[in-house]
């Protein structure tokens, strides 16, 4: 996603030193699959599209992973994408156990075919302790059910996405947008003709529409933190920060 590469461009040029922070008494005594007590720890349950994309993504960003699902052939073909994957099912205890999910940090449950197993491992993962839990949902109603029986974040993609797509065809200039909580999150907007040639200070967009604008780009540069100073023109993209449906009033 275009917004996620240009946020974390964004977090590089304000603060250069973050890929430098490290602690220097890190304990890298060795521990089961490789993982050392301070790096973060995941473990996928359900490897179907969603579950997949998950796994092999949070390897590609060097995370630990131990990826589960009870379809031998499936986990066979993601041998070779996934360090760590087995093939157990999620829904016995023991066997969660047996592999030490309970040292895990963060547990998601990604399965979406079968929402008693999904409900099941939720809860096992919570009853084995795993600090926090995220499991997928189809509908509302196994959101809330999810939610009731102790996960603590509930993924509704088909939802979210259909959500994502209306609000782009509805609002012309939303490029895109990264939702944080309660419909607040970091908007990538293509100015719209009020905007241009007015400064920052004229718009006052913080005053107008509880907006901060957190970067511009503007072809290939990316302004982080512009002035008050700062004039919009035609073309220029603004990734601001606020609640998304203030972020829609911009244009009207």
């Amino acid at each position: 996603m275009q917004l996620r590469r240009w946020l974390s461009q964004l977090y590089r040029t304000a603060s250069p030193l973050a890929a430098q922070e490290k602690g220097s008494d890190e304990d890298t005594r060795p521990t089961p699959f490789g993982r050392r007590p301070r790096d973060a720890e995941f473990v996928v349950i359900g490897l179907g599209r969603f579950g997949t994309a998950v796994a092999t993504t949070l390897v590609e960003h060097g995370r630990n992973v131990l990826a589960i699902d009870t379809d031998y052939d499936r986990v066979q073909a993601l041998s070779n994408e996934l360090p760590h994957v087995v093939r157990l099912d999620a829904t016995n205890i023991d066997a969660l156990r047996q592999v030490g999910v309970e040292t895990f940090d963060t547990g998601l449950v990604c399965i979406g075919t079968d929402f008693e197993n999904n409900l099941l491992a939720t809860v096992l993962l919570r009853q084995l302790g795993v600090q926090q839990v995220i499991a997928k949902a189809l509908t509302i109603t196994q959101r809330e059910i999810l939610l009731k029986v102790g996960a603590d974040e509930v993924i509704l993609p088909e939802h979210e996405a259909g959500r994502r797509l209306g609000r782009k065809m509805a609002v012309d200039y939303l490029i895109d947008y990264l939702e944080v909580s309660n419909d607040v999150g970091v908007v990538e907007l293509l100015a719209p003709p009020s905007l241009w040639e007015h400064t920052l200070s004229e718009l006052s967009l913080r005053q107008r529409y509880n907006l901060t604008v957190m970067a511009v780009r503007r072809g290939e540069d990316l302004i982080v933190n512009p002035s008050a100073h700062f004039r919009i023109t035609e073309e220029d993209i603004l990734i601001v920060l606020g609640r998304i449906e203030d972020a829609e009033r911009v244009q009207q």
